[in-house]
């Protein structure tokens, strides 16, 4: 059976951000995957090499001033040295992010990395959720309870540590990373069966 390999590449200002890195970790390693935690800012030439082997790579900031943070922008900048060789050509990506508002902007850093994704010739995967807390007999502790669609979004209040993190989050990050894995199962063994034919 193949074994994917996916790898979280994240930033994380104060904590809360690396709290969903995690929990997108234990949902993609529950579905069988290999998962690997990169933190971008500390990214060394192995981590790099890891990326290029990976099968799905999950792009991972918080949202400052609309957008992903500066060490985050860095990380994307110096990707481009794999868009020029299209190195991660067919990869599977998705994407998380967290910040102090509702809103906050959130949907913006998520496009960015979709982007991203699209200029290395990646294939997006969503949330795959219905959004929660939207009715009257909805709750706060619904998955996907800011009601997003790209990718998993987090509000944390600016006045709370990583244990501010609300679960509803973590378990909506939880589930990307079961989705992230479980589609790049299906591309992995898909590219198997197409060899096949091809033989």
């Amino acid at each position: 059976m193949t074994t994917p390999v996916v790898s979280i590449a994240y930033h994380s200002g104060h904590g809360h951000t690396a709290v969903l890195a995690e929990a997108v970790r234990a949902g993609a390693a529950e579905a069988g995957a290999q998962v690997e935690l990169i933190k971008v800012d500390e990214i060394t030439d192995a981590q790099w090499e890891l990326l290029d082997a990976s099968d799905a790579i999950v792009f991972g900031s918080p949202t400052y001033m609309g957008t992903a943070s500066g060490a985050f922008h860095g990380f994307a900048e110096a990707s481009s040295k794999r868009w020029f060789g299209q190195d991660w050509r067919d990869k599977l990506a998705a994407g998380f992010t967290n910040s102090g508002s509702k809103s906050g902007d959130k949907l913006h850093t998520l496009q960015f990395f979709q982007i991203l994704a699209a200029q290395h010739g990646m294939n997006w995967i969503n949330l795959g959720l219905h959004p929660g807390w939207n009715s009257s007999t909805a709750s706060e502790h619904d998955l996907n309870r800011l009601g997003v669609f790209a990718g998993a979004a987090a509000q944390t209040n600016v006045d709370e540590g990583p244990d501010g993190v609300h679960k509803a989050d973590i378990a909506t990050a939880e589930h990307l990373g079961r989705r992230i894995a479980e589609a790049a199962r299906v591309f992995a063994l898909g590219r198997v069966a197409a060899s096949g034919l091809a033989a």
